[in-house]
């Protein structure tokens, strides 16, 4: 028994002090990686595919969207949804997207509100169940289908003071 558990630590030593010397430094995604992770958030794990909008897509439900996204959604994907002030969005990983990307505007309005409601496990999107209504998030999921250019909107106060 005692010859198992010093080899353990042997096989866990040797494993783990290439990853202590480098430091773990995470890589980038490939493009094969990427596209898989694509297809799973859009077909598999994120909900709602086929749920609808109830709120009109106008310039006052927008409105409504813009000060619910302001409030709780700025801290990380800026005023405007592109990161625009947001100091940590491109060091995590993964990544903060621009919510203006071709992979989050290629969501359905109801997996954006899954996505608002419930959060993405293993990213840093939390979910906003109990925090926001769902007339909140209906009208959030407008204000990403009309994001102002970059920029445009400014930086979140709490970075610029």
């Amino acid at each position: 028994m005692q010859t198992s558990v010093s080899w353990t630590a042997l096989v866990a030593l040797v494993t783990l002090t290439p990853c202590a010397v480098s430091g773990c430094k995470a890589k980038p995604s490939g493009k094969i990686e990427s596209h898989m992770m694509w297809s799973i958030k859009h077909h598999l794990t994120v909900g709602n595919r086929k749920q609808k909008n109830p709120l009109p897509l106008n310039a006052e439900t927008v409105e409504q969207g813009r000060l619910a996204f302001s409030h709780y959604c700025a801290a990380c994907h800026g005023l405007d949804g592109q990161n625009t002030g947001v100091p940590f969005a491109d060091r995590m990983s993964p990544a903060v997207p621009s919510l203006t990307s071709k992979d989050v505007q290629n969501y359905t309005d109801g997996q954006l509100k899954s996505v608002i409601d419930n959060g993405i496990w293993p990213s840093g999107m939390p979910g906003s169940k109990g925090i926001l209504s769902d007339e909140e998030i209906w009208s959030i999921v407008n204000y990403i289908r009309r994001l102002p250019p970059q920029g445009s909107a400014g930086e979140p106060q709490m970075y610029t003071q």
